[in-house]
């Protein structure tokens, strides 16, 4: 699947702790609940022992995402907190085990559903940022991504002839036939753009042999077709292809997601300003003030912006406008409110703290914003193309690197600096960042998340500013990248967002996770505001 700047990196929109748990954990649900249509009663998750969610399922949103997924709920919903019981009060069993898998990838979902129609099983893996594949469906090796309609018919006889009617159909984009050894049953995928005609559909469930027929709707905003190609995967790719013409990094993302997306300018820069509006919203609601019970930091953006007016801090400069927003945003993330995955919600602060900042300071509209976050965007398509944002994969390298990384091309941006100078501004950051542990300290993301994401938006403006100067890089963007993913392999599994090393093990750490526990089993069914 071809990375979109909308799919895979700009987004979700959402609330939760963590898009890698929370978002992603959503979408796997809603797949989950189409292959039901909606009615069960007995739900079955398991983790594999040795990945990261045994010890960070509850407390950095896999629960609420799943259940708020099963419910049918958007990644947006004020009433996720509140998902498991809200599912169980519905008359439905929950059970959550470990289990000794041995599943090559730390984020694998493996659910079962129970119901009167029959049961399913599916494996499913959250790739980072919000980006999910179900890679495994009734013991079938599949790859749905959420990205297509998708009609799926279990077939007791030979599919071939079924394939090839289908395969002519116009509102047809794709047709996979999957297989399992020994079995007579086949899975047939059909993916469309668009919901397939209702006559088809029971044309399709009336055919001799198809036993079961299901429709998925997708999950993600811009959908794929089979013939999708982009002009650009990689920076050399990028300044190859521009060659003299010097266009500006915004200017080659929107060309990279109107041919991905199939959308038109327009639509792009649209689709741009609305995340602007909603993050500018999301930073005023940080800086008025949130509450939530189940947190390590208070409140504390309002204490930085009335110290900023009274003169009392050292002269930072614009810089300290971004510090106010990265922790305005990271205080509403953590306070279950509506943030922008960008990459992920563990660094969701750092790229729209910085670039909001400088652009007010420049006194810039909202299309200005969006053509940065656009160049940021496109950034990180080719990190995500050649590696991932995945912290539980890449360590927080993967996260707060990657923001630093886009942002400081964004700014670049801002400033009217060309692609290459812009790529330049990435390289840096991300060199920067190399080696960034993720250790979430009482098993939250919030600090020293914080923490990194102030650090990554200061490595941003510092790098753009050197790119800017005309300093070189001396490594380019595409191997950096590359060496960041060789790196994350050599990490050990207890510094890639598994809360077993680094801060999260020290005493002070353990002892605020105990009493966060205890207070979250004391306020019973979550009416707090705890769950």
């Amino acid at each position: 699947m071809l990375v979109s700047i909308f799919n895979d990196v700009i987004g979700p929109v959402m609330r939760g702790p963590s898009s890698s748990h929370c978002a992603a954990a959503l979408r796997i649900g809603r797949l989950a609940r189409d292959l039901m249509e909606g009615e069960f009663d007995d739900c079955l998750v398991e983790f594999d022992r040795g990945g990261s969610l045994p010890t960070t399922h509850d407390s950095q949103g896999s629960d609420m995402g799943l259940f708020g997924g099963l419910l049918g709920w958007e990644a947006t919903d004020e009433r996720l907190p509140g998902s498991m019981q809200t599912l169980a009060d519905s008359g439905v069993r929950i059970r959550i085990e470990t289990v000794d898998a041995g599943d090559p990838h730390p984020s694998t979902y493996r659910l079962t559903l129970t119901g009167k129609q029959g049961s399913i099983s599916l494996h499913a893996i959250s790739t980072g940022g919000g980006m999910i594949e179900v890679i495994r469906l009734d013991g079938f090796a599949v790859a749905l991504g959420g990205d297509a309609f998708t009609t799926l018919l279990w077939v007791d006889a030979p599919a071939t002839r079924l394939r090839d009617e289908l395969a002519l159909r116009e509102e047809i984009d794709a047709v996979l036939v999957h297989e399992r050894p020994a079995a007579t049953t086949t899975l047939v995928e059909i993916r469309s753009v668009a919901p397939l005609p209702p006559p088809l559909v029971a044309a399709l469930g009336g055919r001799v042999g198809v036993t079961r027929v299901r429709e998925l709707a997708p999950v993600l905003p811009v959908l794929s077709r089979h013939d999708t190609a982009v002009p650009f995967s990689t920076a050399a790719d990028l300044l190859a292809r521009d060659g003299a013409a010097g266009r500006a990094l915004w200017q080659l993302a929107i060309e990279y997601e109107m041919a991905r997306g199939g959308l038109d300018e327009a639509t792009v820069e649209r689709m741009m300003v609305e995340i602007v509006r909603i993050l500018r919203r999301s930073i005023a609601a940080g800086i008025a003030g949130t509450t939530y019970a189940d947190r390590v930091l208070g409140w504390q953006s309002g204490g930085f912006d009335a110290a900023l007016r009274q003169g009392k801090l050292l002269d930072g400069g614009a810089l300290n406008r971004a510090i106010l927003y990265v922790t305005a945003l990271m205080e509403v993330k953590s306070s279950m409110g509506v943030i922008v995955a960008m990459p992920t919600a563990g660094a969701c602060a750092a790229l729209p703290g910085v670039v909001i900042a400088l652009a007010e300071g420049m006194e810039l509209g909202e299309l200005e914003m969006a053509r940065a976050f656009l160049a940021a965007g496109l950034v990180g398509a080719f990190i995500a193309t050649a590696w991932t944002f995945a912290a539980e994969v890449g360590g927080c390298q993967a996260e707060g690197g990657a923001a630093s990384a886009m942002a400081a091309a964004a700014l670049v941006g801002l400033a009217g600096g060309s692609a290459e100078r812009s790529l330049a501004a990435a390289s840096m950051a991300l060199q920067n960042m190399i080696g960034l542990i993720c250790d979430p300290i009482a098993n939250r993301v919030e600090a020293p998340c914080l923490g990194k994401n102030v650090s990554a938006a200061a490595n941003a403006l510092s790098s753009a500013n050197m790119a800017l100067a005309g300093f070189d890089p001396v490594i380019p963007l595409d191997e950096v990248i590359a060496t960041a993913r060789r790196v994350a392999a050599q990490m050990p599994r207890e510094l890639r967002c598994t809360a077993l090393g680094g801060l999260s093990i020290t005493p002070t750490s353990l002892a605020i996770e105990a009493r966060l526990a205890a207070a979250r089993t004391g306020c019973g069914s979550g009416g707090c505001g705890c769950h």
